[in-house]
């Protein structure tokens, strides 16, 4: 940005997170649904896909945060139209998720690069090569069905893991497919992340009779910031507790 920044406000947790690990006090303001790190101090400004503009706008900020699969055009219009500068991220696999932090941190808030994006990518680089790959199912919502179809972040990070997403050749990013035809697929395991739609054990397992269900964090697989830097380990751990594999 050609002035410097000194208040922020983000429209995405990950981001959020990314921010507040590198320079907590320029958020000034957050969505609802900006849960790390824990005690933000800066005004809630609705969720994601329903910002208070009239809010934000009055907070004053320099720059607002945002991701075009998080948030909605007409509301990023209607910030920009008041005058509001923002920065729109495109995140669909893990290279532009490091590309993306960089230049949100660096370029749009004028930080210095954090050390803890240094230690996420190393974590990911230093990954040893699987030593055979299980196929999965992903769902991200039920009632109705929903999986991760191709060119997804999250999906990215799997692949990286061994883990090979039966719906990454779909037409769609998110697709509804029907439990039926989720489990006809022939799984080896189904992953059930606890977010957007909270998977338990109680809650998704079942629906996969005689799959493997790893019950895997949101957070790590989802999250493009400061959790990436533990994430190979999170993720493997669950995956493997659901189904071990020959690494």
């Amino acid at each position: 940005m050609a002035h410097r920044v000194r208040r922020v406000v983000s429209l995405v947790p990950s981001l959020t997170e990314a921010v507040a690990a590198t320079a907590p006090g320029l958020l000034v303001g957050v969505t609802d649904w900006c849960s790390h790190p824990a005690g933000l101090d800066a005004v809630r400004v609705g969720g994601t896909k329903n910002p208070d503009v009239a809010r934000i706008t009055a907070l004053a900020p320099d720059l607002v945060l945002a991701n075009e699969e998080e948030n909605r055009a007409p509301d990023l219009d209607a910030l920009r139209a008041a005058g509001v500068p923002v920065l729109l991220t495109v995140v669909r696999d893990l290279p532009s998720a490091f590309a993306e932090l960089h230049r949100a941190l660096t370029d749009g808030c004028g930080l210095p690069r954090p050390r803890w994006l240094d230690e996420a990518e190393a974590a990911w680089r230093d990954l040893p090569v699987p030593a055979h790959r299980r196929s999965a199912v992903v769902p991200v919502w039920r009632r109705p069905w929903m999986v991760l179809g191709r060119d997804t972040f999250a999906g990215d990070l799997l692949a990286r893991l061994g883990v090979d997403n039966l719906y990454a050749g779909h037409a769609e990013r998110y697709p509804k497919v029907p439990l039926a035809e989720l489990t006809a697929a022939g799984p080896d395991l189904v992953v059930l992340p606890d977010e957007p739609y909270r998977f338990t054990a109680d809650d998704g397992p079942e629906a996969f009779p005689g799959v493997p269900a790893a019950l895997v964090s949101g957070r790590h697989l989802t999250w493009y910031g400061p959790s990436l830097a533990e994430a190979p380990k999170v993720l493997r751990s669950a995956l493997d507790a659901a189904a071990p594999s020959a690494a």
